[in-house]
C-alpha cells in the first residue's frame, strides 16, 4: 500500500488543512492506522518536516469518509487529531472546519452524487454520533470552490459550505452543563462547563489578569497563564465527565472578553496548549450558548444579536455562528458558514 502511495485529497476546511481518505484506503486496524498517519503527516517531530503536516495543531488533521449505513446519513466522517510533537492520534473529539471540506470531498470521490445547482450531504459525524447537513455548491453537476463568501482567518473569497446542526448538546459530555451548573468555581476562579457540539471551560480572561485583547504569539509565550489554565483544565475534565484529560485535546480553555469589534463576544481559544489562532466551529457555537446563561461568566461580557446570528470574535476576526431559538429563548439547533478548497489530489507517500 505505502509503496506505491495513498489517495489522499489536502483540502482546506475552514481554518484548518487536513488530509482527506476514503477509510477503504486505510488500514482498518486503529493501531496500524495511526501509525500510517503519523508517517504521512511527519510526527512527532515540531517541524513535521518528514511528512504533509503543517507543524501545527490545525494544519495536522485528518477525514475518513465512507459511505454511511445510517438512513439519516450520506456519508460516515471520522476525524483524527495527529498531536505535531507527540506519537498520538487522537479520535477524542470531531472538527467543525475540517468538517466543512467533507461535504466536497465526498462529491469529488464519488460518496454522493452530485446535482446541479447545490447538493445537501447528510454527514454522520461518527466521534460524536450526530448528524451535520452541508450544502455545497455544485453548478452543473460539480463541486466549485469559487464564490464571494469570506471567512475571517483565509485570505479571499470562495463558495460558501453552509452547516447545520441538531441535537449536540452534550455531544461527548452527555448534557449541555455536565456539573447541571451555569457556573462551577475551579481553583478561585468563576467558570462555564458546556459541550454544545465541544467541550469548553469559558473563562472571563479577566479573572486570569488578562484583558482579552492580547495576539496569539502574546498568549502562547506566557507560561503562568498557561500552567494555570492547564491546572483548571485538569480538574474541569473529570467534572465534565471526560475522565483524566490529561493527554486530551479537550476541554478547550476559552478565555472569553466584551466584544471590540461589532461581535457578540471576543474569545481567546487554547486547544488545549496552544492558542488557536481563530477558533473552532463547534467551539464557537458552544461559546455562543454560554453568552445566553445569565448565571454564567460569559453573559455579562456578551452583546446579545437580534436574530440569532453571533458573530465570535478571535484572534484574526471573528466567526459567525447562528442558534436556532424556541419561543423561550432555548437553542434547538445551531449552524455556521465556512468554506473549503481543494489543495491537491494524489497520491501521498508514508515513510514507513
Amino acid at each position: 500500500m505505502s509503496e506505491d502511495g495513498i489517495p489522499c485529497l489536502w483540502m482546506r476546511g475552514g481554518t484548518s488543512k487536513g488530509a482527506y481518505f476514503l477509510a477503504e484506503d486505510l488500514p482498518a486496524e486503529p493501531g496500524k492506522r495511526d501509525r500510517l498517519l503519523l508517517s504521512i503527516m511527519g510526527s512527532p517531530d515540531p517541524r513535521q518536516i518528514d511528512g504533509i503536516g503543517g507543524a501545527d495543531p490545525l494544519t495536522s488533521k485528518v477525514a475518513i469518509l465512507s459511505k454511511s449505513g445510517r438512513p439519516d446519513a450520506d456519508v460516515d466522517y471520522l476525524f483524527l487529531q495527529v498531536f505535531v510533537d507527540k506519537a498520538l492520534v487522537s479520535d477524542a473529539q470531531g472538527c467543525g472546519n475540517i468538517l466543512a471540506g467533507v461535504g466536497p470531498a465526498a462529491i469529488e470521490r464519488g460518496l454522493v452524487a452530485a446535482r446541479d445547482g447545490e447538493t445537501e450531504v447528510r454527514i454522520h459525524m461518527v466521534n460524536t454520533g450526530e448528524v451535520a447537513v452541508a450544502r455545497v455548491s455544485t453548478p452543473g453537476g460539480r463541486v466549485t470552490y469559487r464564490g464571494d463568501t469570506e471567512i475571517a482567518g483565509v485570505p479571499g473569497s470562495h463558495a460558501a459550505v453552509p452547516l447545520l446542526f441538531a441535537n449536540i448538546a452534550g455531544s461527548l459530555c452527555g448534557a449541555l452543563l455536565p456539573t447541571g451548573n451555569a457556573a462551577d468555581v475551579i481553583d478561585g476562579v468563576e467558570a462555564t462547563l458546556i459541550d454544545n457540539g465541544m467541550p469548553c471551560v469559558i473563562l472571563r480572561a479577566s479573572d486570569l489578569g488578562m484583558s482579552g485583547n492580547e495576539s496569539r504569539d502574546e498568549l502562547e509565550a506566557n507560561s503562568n497563564l498557561k500552567a494555570r489554565i492547564e491546572a483548571i483544565r485538569l480538574q474541569a475534565g473529570p467534572m465534565m465527565k471526560l475522565g483524566d484529560v490529561t493527554e486530551a485535546s479537550m476541554p478547550k480553555m476559552v478565555l472569553v472578553s466584551p466584544p471590540g469589534a461589532g461581535g457578540a463576544i471576543s474569545t481567546r481559544c487554547f486547544i488545549p496548549h496552544r492558542v488557536h489562532a481563530s477558533i473552532g466551529v463547534f467551539a464557537a457555537i458552544t461559546v455562543a450558548t454560554a453568552t445566553r446563561l445569565n448565571a454564567g461568566p460569559a453573559a455579562a461580557l456578551a452583546k446579545q444579536p437580534e436574530g440569532g446570528v453571533y458573530f465570535i470574535e478571535h484572534p484574526t476576526g471573528s466567526m459567525e455562528v447562528f442558534l436556532d431559538l424556541d419561543g423561550a429563548g432555548n437553542v434547538k439547533g445551531a449552524g455556521s458558514i465556512r468554506t473549503a478548497r481543494k489543495l491537491f489530489d494524489g497520491r501521498v507517500f508514508p515513510a514507513d
